[in-house]
């Protein structure tokens, strides 16, 4: 659920940058390498440099893929004050790392404050112009999706999954994941059928995108599939979407991401049924 492309630290400036490799690790999905480059880098560098704190938030969003969650808002909070020092309180990319923090929180459950902070980056964003805008606003509702839906508002969370979906109609990552969010919501209000119709257009969005567009989204189609197939008494193809999850984010996040667990979940689930 993350948009590392746009704006000032897109691939072509960031060339021949400090940051240039951790960032190049990080699309490549190789985390931890990632992290442990980003973080040398940072203190590399002096303690009020822009290039130390953009290293810090690739770490940041390099320690949340390897699922340690917790950690990773300790880094995006040293990085919030960097930011909003460097760049401003209301510039896109301290706006692009509070919503990539709140949805650390929702990975730790802390689902009220990641609804709270998506909702206000939302809103800050609704106000401002700007080619960053558009992928800015459809992550924090993509979080504010996920947040409602896991406090069990799934009529909440479709209504504002369909009205971002309206508003956002590029073929994109984020299309996609607001396609998965609203898939979500309807699986939550047992629309299984309808739910399955969402996850079927998203995996033919996902296979029509760039692996380094999508690879931060490993497993969460065919967690979309398979609670849809669950949710239909169609078991056998439920497990068999939910091991393909499992087995993709074990490999790409290892055993804590919050992927990782919910696929093992509903793994759990599915066998009790069929037990």
């Amino acid at each position: 659920m993350r948009f590392f492309r746009r704006g000032r630290y897109d691939a072509r400036r960031m060339t021949g940058t400090p940051v240039a490799h951790a960032k190049a690790l990080y699309e490549a999905g190789r985390y931890a390498e990632a992290e442990a480059e980003a973080r040398a880098a940072a203190r590399s560098r002096p303690r009020n440099d822009e290039y130390a704190a953009v290293a810090l938030f690739i770490a940041a969003i390099a320690t949340g893929a390897q699922g340690r969650h917790a950690e990773a808002v300790v880094t995006y909070d040293k990085v919030l004050s960097a930011f909003s020092r460097i760049f401003g309180a209301d510039h896109w990319q301290t706006l692009k790392l509070r919503s990539d923090r709140a949805q650390e929180l929702a990975a730790l459950g802390q689902y009220a404050e990641c609804e709270a902070e998506c909702a206000a980056v939302a809103e800050a964003a609704s106000r401002r112009t700007g080619p960053e805008m558009p992928l800015l606003t459809a992550a924090a509702r993509n979080g504010l999706i996920f947040a409602l839906n896991a406090q069990g508002r799934h009529q909440e969370a479709e209504a504002l999954a369909r009205e971002a979906l309206a508003v956002h109609r590029e073929l994109d990552r984020a299309s996609l994941v607001l396609r998965l969010g609203l898939a979500r919501s309807l699986n939550g209000q047992a629309r299984h059928e309808d739910a399955l119709a969402e996850a079927q257009g998203a995996e033919e969005l996902y296979r029509a995108l760039p692996e380094s567009q999508c690879r931060p989204d490993r497993g969460a189609v065919e967690l979309a599939f398979a609670t849809s197939l669950l949710g239909l008494r169609r078991a056998p193809e439920a497990r068999l979407r939910a091991a393909a999850a499992h087995d993709a984010c074990l490999a790409s996040f290892g055993p804590d991401h919050r992927r990782t667990v919910e696929a093992q979940t509903l793994l759990e689930r599915i066998d009790g049924t069929r037990s």
